[in-house]
């Protein structure tokens, strides 16, 4: 098969254009929509997956329960999206983890208006007392949630807030009625972004043939 490699540039979208977006392997930041099924990181050439949750599949398994279980006394607020000085500098903090591919700014990945712009945007934010421990940034659409970004205290790292605030984006996505809750790109091979092949429920995009569900088997068949 050949690479696809496609994108565009939009303002807007309805809801009912990113769940279809969402649905054929496209993601965005900003107003710049992509999809590509390869990428060159760490010396080689990646296969990119990208993976949703069906959501009336899930549940959380042993780690993810601890997850849940060490933050339990965090506050956690839901909003719509907005970028203050407070996050810029959690956004700063946080890049420093990253020894490639280094974002300069948090509108690297949002728009100027990111709670509208190109579709609705909501923030998780985590809270202990008035310290913001950690955040992530969730698109909504129809029948559908995206993971855009997120971030947390590199101080904290114990605590698996990645993990946290990817369960309650799961948890809102199902408030909100959602069908699938999509955690953005993965890769076959083995990288850092392994930890969203873990969640049960799991669906990764066959460039060819579409969505399929993710057992594992498809790392080991690619790389045997």
């Amino acid at each position: 098969m050949s690479f696809i490699n496609e994108y565009f540039v939009r303002a807007r979208a309805t809801p009912e254009q990113m769940d279809l977006l969402w649905a054929l392997g496209w993601r965005h930041f900003g107003n710049y929509f992509f999809r590509y099924s390869a990428s060159h990181h760490w010396g080689g050439v990646r296969t990119v997956m990208p993976l949703r949750v069906d959501l009336s599949k899930f549940a959380p398994s042993r780690s993810q329960k601890r997850a849940l279980a060490r933050n339990c006394y965090l506050h956690v607020v839901i909003r719509d999206t907005s970028i203050d000085a407070v996050k810029e500098g959690l956004f700063y903090r946080h890049r420093e983890r990253f020894k490639e591919n280094i974002p300069d700014s948090i509108h690297d990945f949002l728009s100027e208006e990111p709670s509208v712009e190109p579709c609705r945007n909501r923030e998780i934010c985590v809270y202990d007392g008035d310290r913001l421990l950690a955040a992530s940034f969730l698109d909504i659409g129809g029948q559908s949630t995206s993971a855009v970004y997120a971030m947390f205290e590199p101080s904290e790292s114990k605590r698996s807030l990645g993990i946290f605030t990817m369960l309650e984006a799961i948890r809102y996505s199902r408030e909100l009625g959602c069908k699938y809750y999509y955690p953005g790109y993965a890769y076959r091979e083995p990288s850092v972004y392994d930890y969203k092949k873990n969640f049960a429920g799991s669906e990764y995009y066959d460039w060819r043939e579409g969505w399929k569900p993710f057992t594992g088997r498809e790392i080991t068949e690619k790389t045997e």
